[in-house]
């Protein structure tokens, strides 16, 4: 199996995670989060969650200390652009994605492009329109709606990093403990899922869709 590189030799690698909501990130990808920092501790990681209140700002920046310990450089943003609201707010967040540019990131954590939310779909659309030379990687979310697809990358998760996302997700969010989807069970059956599909050693991973791939060979 090949490895694949995050960035460029003598370069300090930049990896950028972008979520709607508090627990988007931490849902679709806060195993690959903790993975990554692993491997390139030394790496510059930035954090931004578009909409939020007090309580919930609380928590995501809970679960982010959590998922980031252990990096030298990580930047967390937490923004109150209005939940629901994103396809209203959309130049206004056009704007927002312009400031990000300057970060150069290396590898992209986003949302799902057929994710059936409005603001996630917004905030998909806007990073492959503001990041247009970048590894760009969508991640997914269970919920009513039933939108999860056929994702083509996968990043195999431990049994004991698959606990220790469960333990971070119900613990950092107790304002989420009234949804009958937020639940151990849910969080392991997806991850379950997708280590049978990516035949992940453990037998668990977090999946993700993978459009566009440039290999220099």
């Amino acid at each position: 199996m090949l490895s694949l590189e995050l960035s460029d030799p003598g370069r300090t690698p930049v990896f950028m995670f972008l979520g709607a909501h508090c627990d988007d990130i931490e849902i679709g990808c806060g195993g690959t989060v903790r993975s990554l920092v692993r491997r390139y501790p030394s790496g510059c990681f930035i954090w931004v969650t578009f909409s939020s209140d007090e309580e919930r700002e609380k928590e995501t920046r809970d679960a982010a200390q959590r998922l980031l310990a252990g990096a030298a450089q990580a930047s967390v943003f937490v923004e109150r652009f209005e939940g629901s609201y994103f396809p209203m707010r959309f130049a206004d967040i056009k704007g927002y994605f312009e400031g990000l540019k300057h970060f150069r990131p290396d590898l992209i954590l986003t949302h799902y492009r057929a994710d059936l939310h409005q603001d996630h779909r917004v905030v998909n659309e806007l990073t492959w329109n503001t990041f247009r030379d970048h590894q760009i990687l969508e991640y997914e979310i269970p919920k009513f709606d039933g939108d999860l697809g056929v994702p083509n990358v996968f990043v195999p998760l431990s049994r004991q990093d698959l606990d220790d996302k469960c333990r971070m997700l119900l613990e950092c969010f107790p304002s989420q403990h009234a949804r009958r989807w937020f639940t151990k069970e849910t969080f392991e059956a997806v991850a379950r899922i997708r280590g049978i599909e990516c035949n992940a050693r453990e037998g668990y991973a977090e999946a993700f869709y993978g459009r566009k791939l440039s290999l220099d060979i």
